[in-house]
């Protein structure tokens, strides 16, 4: 019989390492272990797992992703239901609500409010047996919702285990919070989805719902979902026991290990309240996440069982919402862009106007049933919405204050840039030009195989690729591994250094994964993640190439729509004949065992920040990058707590003093090139 008594203890101390390292990273954001060590420590823990399988349990940090999708999501009923907020839009109707609740409470005189920031996301319902998670749901309609357990794991701001370190062990703990995603995060997703012909999300809001509810919780580690708690619920026990107040279950939130929004606070009237509400009405533009509002509770949990329910809303409680930001302006010109799957997409050139802190001049108008919807015409007063959201967008047109010779708009029948027919598929509302050699698709193909997530190739940027197509240097990607620092020289602004640079970032592009190079090829509907599936699958471009839609359909997180636009594309003979080129130009179409066995080599810096700074012993500055990116390595241009090591030369100045200050690791040349040759 084995004994594998020491491994039990190493496996239990593994996870309590990689919990706290966790909690500490993505709640309290100050980390206490280098990614490196973290990365060390989860191999450890994964390879014991594998080989004592009897020793994995479900809040284990490798349980955080599931191995297969889920084929559907199962509706369950709430253990305690997840009710909506009243609404005010405003001071005075904040008021009208206090005057409600003191009708059923007359004889109260001070009380508390708490109050939190209302996060723009989807609600969450999380169920602990034991401290450890079991459960996570939907709001649905407040009283059944999805089950949905399996994303839920891949949120790390979202404990697998609570901690009840200090605090009594409780049996069943019910936890109500809000997941979101950060503005930054948002905006790179519709980045990648507007690279693969995909349609945007509108807002935050809405891309954290529809990532919820992703059957491939691989997609939805992806996409970085973070989560606020705000509401705890110990079934069966008077919540009086554990915390009395709001402001008191807020503070054991944290102990257990979640994370509470730091802007909340404890008002002593109303007028404070309104103090509070008025200060994030411009201040919430400059927090990283979106919020649409102030949720406002009477602090005492005594008082909220006191004063109870209506049959809608909480009567301890309202959501004190913030009014759209919409403006008026006037439609100078309509044009239409053409993107680089030919979508013909129509834009509102407008007046500038303020809103949400930035300066908008364009709106999309998406296709021509919105513009049919709207009736926009030239010269047009218009009110447009951003809402805090990120894209602009025409509300509706004040037909009152239509000139008397504005014309309907049509949409071109002929594309504005190459002039050849569009067409508009059945049952589709975006209207297409199909000519491959329509100089706008070719200008986005490129602008996108050059793009970070696809070759990154440095220095390639939209003027340069038009120059490149327009000046007809290049008819496909293939053409760009043809390019020679004299043909460049020739172009606007290009010098011998720079030319010579672009070259080498071409070269290094060769080395990029097969993952990298399907994402690049452009394949409606592909995004980087559903290429990164591809390829683990397929692992050759020929395998690829040569699969059935069914078999491309089978790959778990591939859809019906997407496999038939892969298997579509290599149908294509020009398609196989720039596969072809890419090839010969020595392009990674493949990721056999020789292939990992030599990325796994270059990646001796994966993980690691560097920034370079300074004139170097005898490196030139990219050179330096160029070898750090090679090796795996993420080079930026600013100092910040996430720098692992500054590269430092003669004359730095305030990169090397901020990075002494942060207490970051400070490289010489010679030491970099040492440690890439350890």
């Amino acid at each position: 019989m084995i004994q594998i008594q020491p491994e039990v203890k190493r496996v239990e101390e593994l996870r309590r390492l990689l919990q706290e390292a966790s909690y500490a990273y993505y709640v309290l954001d100050a980390p206490i272990m280098e990614d490196a060590v973290y990365d060390q420590l989860y191999r450890e823990l994964h390879q014991l797992e594998i080989q004592y399988p009897e020793l994995v349990v479900a809040d284990s940090p490798t349980q955080r992703v599931g191995e297969r999708p889920a084929t559907h999501f199962t509706s369950v009923r709430h253990n305690i239901p997840l009710y909506s907020l009243e609404n005010a839009f405003n001071i005075e109707e904040l008021q009208g609500w206090e005057q409600r609740w003191r009708r059923q409470a007359p004889q109260l005189q001070d009380v508390e409010y708490a109050t939190e920031l209302k996060i723009d996301g989807a609600a969450l319902a999380l169920t602990y047996q034991n401290g450890v998670l079991v459960r996570g749901a939907t709001r649905g309609d407040g009283v059944m919702g999805e089950d949905i357990t399996q994303n839920v794991r891949t949120i790390r701001s979202i404990p697998l285990r609570l901690n009840f370190a200090g605090l009594e062990k409780l049996e069943k703990v019910e936890v109500r919070g809000e997941a979101f995603l950060p503005l930054d995060v948002f905006k790179q997703i519709n980045e990648e989805r507007q690279k693969a012909g995909e349609q945007l999300f509108a807002n935050p809001r809405n891309a954290a719902a529809g990532t919820l509810r992703q059957l491939d919780s691989r997609v939805v580690a992806k996409r970085r979902l973070d989560f606020f708690a705000y509401t705890l619920h110990i079934p069966g026990r008077d919540d009086a026991s554990i915390a009395n107040t709001q402001w008191e279950a807020l503070e054991l939130l944290q102990k257990m290990g979640f994370r509470v929004n730091p802007n909340h606070k404890l008002c002593r009237s109303i007028a404070e309240v309104g103090e509070y509400y008025q200060y994030w009405d411009t201040e919430r533009l400059n927090l990283p996440y979106m919020t649409d509002g102030v949720v406002v509770k009477l602090n005492s949990f005594k008082l909220q069982e006191q004063l109870g329910f209506t049959q809608k809303f909480p009567r301890w409680a309202v959501a004190l919402k913030y009014a759209a930001e919409e403006a008026p302006t006037r439609v100078e010109k309509i044009t239409v862009n053409v993107g680089r799957t030919g979508a013909l997409t129509p834009l509102a050139e407008m007046r500038p106007v303020q809103l949400a802190g930035t300066t908008v001049s364009r709106a999309t108008l998406h296709n021509s049933d919105r513009i049919s919807q709207l009736d926009i015409r030239i010269g047009d007063t218009v009110i447009v919405r951003k809402a805090g959201e990120i894209i602009p967008e025409v509300l509706r047109v004040i037909k009152e204050l239509r000139p008397a010779d504005t014309q309907p708009f049509i949409m071109p029948t002929h594309c504005p840039v190459c002039g050849q027919p569009v067409v508009r598929e059945s049952g589709e509302a975006v209207t297409r030009c199909v000519n491959a050699s329509c100089a706008a698709i070719l200008k986005g193909e490129i602008e996108h195989w050059v793009s970070r997530d696809a070759l990154d190739i440095k220095g390639m940027g939209e003027k340069l690729v038009h120059q490149l197509v327009d000046k007809e240097l290049v008819h496909s990607v293939a053409d760009l591994y043809d390019l020679t620092e004299s043909k460049l020289c020739a172009l606007e602004r290009m010098g011998q250094k720079s030319a010579e640079k672009l070259i080498l970032a071409i070269a290094q592009s060769k080395n990029q994964p097969w993952s990298r190079v399907l994402y690049g090829l452009g394949i409606r509907h592909v995004g980087s993640v559903n290429a990164q599936l591809l390829t683990e699958k397929f692992t050759t471009v020929e395998q690829l190439a040569t699969a059935k839609q069914s078999d491309i359909e089978g790959v778990y997180g591939i859809g019906a729509e997407i496999a038939q636009s892969v298997y579509q594309w290599f149908r294509i003979s020009a398609n196989q004949s720039l596969i072809s080129r890419l090839h010969e130009a020595g392009l990674q179409l493949a990721t056999t065992e020789e292939a990992k066995a030599v990325g796994e080599g270059n990646q001796k810096l994966a993980g690691k920040t560097f920034v370079v700074t300074g004139t170097l012993p005898t490196l030139k500055r990219d050179e330096a990058k160029a070898l750090i990116q090679k090796a795996g390595g993420k080079v930026t241009d600013s100092v910040s707590k996430k720098t692992d090591f500054l590269v430092v030369g003669e004359d730095a100045g305030s990169k090397l003093e901020k990075a002494q200050a942060l207490g970051i690791t400070q490289l010489s040349e010679a030491q970099l090139l040492a440690l890439l040759e350890e």
